[in-house]
């Protein structure tokens, strides 16, 4: 029977070969996922400074009607396709239409308010802010770079709760726990950075992946929002019932989280011309909606005029639905018609995105991603400064049999709850085996 110290060893060298997997397996895609992050967490800020003259109105004089807008971005695009609005969130902003031109490429147009005058117009994936936005989402790959980034969170959950119980002091000697040692010199020195820093930051790690992970394409679209609203926990009843059997779904339009995947409303083709935006715009301010929301126009004979408020703090959103023929109101929801689970989301996105509390979140949520890229680099150095000649790992290579029943079941647990990193889970024990029935693993200690 193996001794006590000797079986901890042992459990030792298993997570210290996961954490090392993980940081092999995540570490580029940390780095992207940070830049990225830190950069849409001062879109706005950073886009001001840019295009001031695309962001900034001429004048703070009354604002001309929507219809302007459209007929002025039809005018400087002809036979383009004006498909959302943005009003502008601040007074002194102009207003930006989404747009699909006759070469079928989409445009953001920007017009000053008060002379319904084009500033000028961009393709939003060719900013810096961008790209950075569909390069965090998806890493400009679309569904299959959405599932790499979805992979590349998971397994960073993993690197913190290995990391976590490898940073756990297993002696009487406390130097170097709480605070790095900066009299040290190599790789002990850089040791100490990297679990002093992944100690005081593991938390909002953790929060800024958890609260991420439901626009993942596999977890958040095909595992929490189906269980979500199954269970009433998503969006508000009287969405699933506006539309029965029909299959389309606020994802196509600029919708909340919540609404993502809730049946849209129907108009009903009537003998009688569409509404006009103005005349549309019109019922909206009679119900509250006169400022700052974004409008998606009618998809066809059966779509709506869909209204959306979606402010800093997210109990103020609002979504309405328009008749495009009538005006009748087809939905009227509000945060307080929202699930749990899609309330705890909403919020999570808000400080997410450093929205929730102005400069004080960004500045909150601009650590987690500093410490990410420097936990990374310390990781690196520290193997490249701790591998021996010629070799990949200094590690004893683990039998991975050693792992005990609560380990198990937490990696089990954790294949179920997050399936994508379930199966890769898998692959990489299998890849593990195979690699060290070939003594590809050199022992080094």
């Amino acid at each position: 029977m193996e001794t006590a110290p000797r079986t901890n060893a042992r459990h030792y060298s298993v997570i210290w070969r996961w954490h090392f997997y993980a940081g092999l397996v995540v570490a580029p895609f940390l780095v992207i996922l940070s830049l990225t992050g830190m950069i849409y967490l001062f879109n706005d800020e950073i886009n001001d400074l840019i295009y001031p003259e695309l962001r900034y109105a001429t004048s703070a004089a009354p604002s001309k009607p929507l219809s302007a807008f459209m007929q002025a971005a039809v005018s400087a695009f002809p036979g383009a396709k004006v498909t959302r609005i943005y009003m502008p969130v601040n007074e002194d902003h102009t207003v930006e239409l989404f747009v699909t031109t006759a070469a079928d490429e989409e445009i953001r147009v920007f017009i000053d308010p008060p002379t319904a005058r084009v500033l000028g117009s961009f393709v939003y994936t060719q900013t810096l802010v961008g790209f950075s936005d569909v390069m965090h989402g998806s890493l400009m790959l679309g569904d299959a770079g959405d599932a790499v980034v979805e992979l590349a969170a998971c397994w960073s959950l993993v690197m913190v709760a290995t990391g976590l119980y490898l940073w756990f002091p297993r002696s009487r000697v406390r130097q170097g726990v709480w605070w790095p040692r900066f009299s040290l010199k190599g790789r002990n020195f850089w040791k100490d950075i990297h679990k002093v820093t992944g100690l005081y930051t593991m938390l909002l790690i953790v929060f800024l992946v958890i609260s991420g992970l439901p626009w993942a394409t596999v977890w958040g679209g095909k595992w929490l929002t189906p269980i979500s609203n199954s269970l009433g926990l998503g969006y508000p009843e009287g969405a699933k019932r506006s539309l029965g059997a029909e299959t389309v779904s606020h994802a196509m339009h600029d919708a909340p989280w919540t609404l993502q995947q809730a049946p849209m409303p129907v108009s009903e083709p009537d003998v009688q011309a569409p509404l006009s935006i103005d005349a549309a715009a019109d019922i909206l301010a009679a119900q509250g909606m006169k400022d700052a929301y974004r409008l998606s126009l009618p998809a066809g004979p059966t779509g709506v005029f869909m209204a959306m408020t979606y402010p800093d703090q997210p109990e103020g959103q609002r979504t309405l639905q328009l008749d495009q023929y009538t005006g009748e109101i087809l939905g009227d929801i509000g945060f307080a018609h929202y699930g749990a689970v899609a309330k705890a989301v909403e919020w999570g996105v808000a400080l997410h995105m450093g929205n929730y509390f102005g400069r004080a979140n960004q500045i909150l949520m601009l650590i987690p991603c500093l410490a990410i890229i420097t936990l990374v680099t310390t990781g690196m150095v520290m193997w490249w400064k701790g591998r021996p000649p010629h070799a990949f790992s200094r590690q004893n290579t683990p039998d991975n049999r050693v792992i005990g029943a609560s380990l198990r079941g937490a990696i089990i647990v954790s294949g179920i709850v997050f399936p994508l990193a379930g199966l890769s889970f898998l692959m990489i024990w299998a890849l593990d085996n195979i690699l060290r029935s070939a003594g590809r693993w050199r022992h080094a200690r």
